[in-house]
């Protein structure tokens, strides 16, 4: 079987709608490590975007999942619950940062996860506003993508977005755009358009995921606290692809000294399996009445099973440490491709949550086309790579955190090597 002759069948049966990155179909994957269909070896440095933290298979997780399916599969928690479910909202309750007690709720993907956020701050506040902000991304439902700060692909051609849903700028400091201009953003708003009054929610990335890996300055963090303190505001971190100690600490969150009052996570909660919760102050969480949040597939007890088992493996492998090491080892590597590379305008982002920004260096404009050749010289000598940014000119680097030394060192030689031949062209 060819990964070329998949793909005439993927054209011919699925929706060209469903995006894809590459046409690398795959037969295992192990830790860092895919292998396709023709046998052909890739360093992922995707991880599924973020999934796949504690690795491609990892044998802990894939042990718990294996005990759960041989007991039961799905017998949905409204109508049969089971204990485990309960004791992963223990354990999230008491790792969200945040003092008091907290509540948590489990349902399928972020996109779900957060739009459960915006149901919750409406009805505890009695409000509909919600607050977002340019570059960022927060799903592809109707009001994912309306809260999403991004057009294409992702609202371009849907019609109108959803009501009361507002944007203001994002702090980029290499596009000069800062914590005053955002605020400043804020203040306007809710001088011409919007009383903050009916606000329910204000909702950002603490750092932006598809928007280009920008991480969200100490002071916005603390300004948009206040100001939600301020006017009775709910604050809603959305960590579906910072949380599980990519960023170095198992939630982001951790390192601005204050805390959000909603927290939505997806992504690396269950290494793999399709699992999202929201966990907040248990005050606004108990505001919905019994039945108005849930799911069918919520909190589906395989995932439940894979998520306690990846909790244990960031603390027993101590992933957030192995994070911030890793991430300082990357950054290293970059600053020295940077010395011999003038498309590189920006190097950043916290733990192993890192990110490479290109630009033309004639006119300093973005350079999408000089990334797509450094994402494709990449994948052409075996390492997945994964473009974002606004202009799609960031280079995002995902790897499982549980990558070994040398399949690290052997994906940093690569990329040095794909950065040289995108500059011959």
């Amino acid at each position: 079987m060819l990964n070329a002759d998949v793909a005439k069948r993927r054209t011919d049966a699925i929706s060209r709608g469903v995006g894809m990155q590459t046409q690398i179909y795959v037969d295992r994957a192990l830790n860092s490590e895919v292998w396709d269909i023709e046998g052909n070896r890739y360093i992922d440095f995707a991880a599924g975007i973020a999934v796949v933290n504690t690795g491609h298979c990892h044998p802990k997780v894939m042990d718990a999942v294996s005990k759960q399916l041989s007991k039961f599969t799905h017998t949905c928690h409204q109508v049969l619950p089971y204990e485990h479910y309960i004791r992963l909202a223990e354990r999230l309750n008491a790792l969200v940062p945040g003092e008091g007690p907290k509540k948590t709720v489990f349902v399928t993907t972020g996109a779900e996860a957060v739009e459960n956020a915006i149901k919750v701050a409406r009805i505890a506040t009695g409000r509909s506003a919600i607050i977002a902000f340019g570059g960022a991304f927060h799903g592809r439902t109707f009001l994912g993508m309306s809260l999403t700060g991004k057009v294409d692909p992702y609202k371009k051609g849907f019609g109108a977005m959803m009501p009361d849903v507002w944007h203001v700028p994002f702090p980029q400091e290499v596009h000069n755009i800062t914590t005053e201009d955002a605020m400043a953003g804020l203040t306007k708003l809710f001088k011409a358009d919007l009383d903050p009054a009916r606000v329910a929610a204000i909702i950002f990335e603490p750092v932006q995921g598809e928007g280009g890996f920008y991480p969200a300055p100490k002071d916005l963090v603390k300004a948009i606290r206040k100001l939600c303190d301020d006017h009775g505001i709910v604050m809603i971190a959305d960590e579906v692809q910072t949380g599980f100690a990519r960023t170095g600490t198992v939630f982001c969150m951790e390192q601005y000294g204050v805390a959000a009052d909603i927290t939505t996570m997806a992504k690396g909660l269950a290494g793999g399996l399709p699992l999202a919760a929201l966990t907040g102050k248990a005050s606004l969480m108990d505001a919905a009445h019994p039945g108005g949040l849930g799911g069918t597939y919520g909190g589906n007890p395989l995932g439940i099973a894979a998520a306690n088992a990846v909790l244990d493996v960031i603390e027993e492998e101590q992933l957030c440490a192995r994070a911030n090491e890793l991430g300082s080892r990357l950054k290293q590597r970059l600053e020295a491709i940077r010395s011999v590379t003038p498309e590189i305008v920006d190097i950043r982002g916290p733990g192993f949550m890192v990110a490479v920004e290109f630009a033309n260096p004639s006119n300093h404009a973005p350079d999408a086309d000089f990334t797509n050749r450094v994402k494709n010289e990449a994948q052409k000598r075996g390492l997945i790579l994964l473009t974002c940014g606004v202009y799609g000119n960031v280079v995002r680097f995902l790897a499982p955190i549980t990558i070994q030394d040398e399949i690290f060192n052997e994906a940093m030689g690569i990329l040095e090597e794909a950065v040289a031949a995108a500059r011959q062209g």
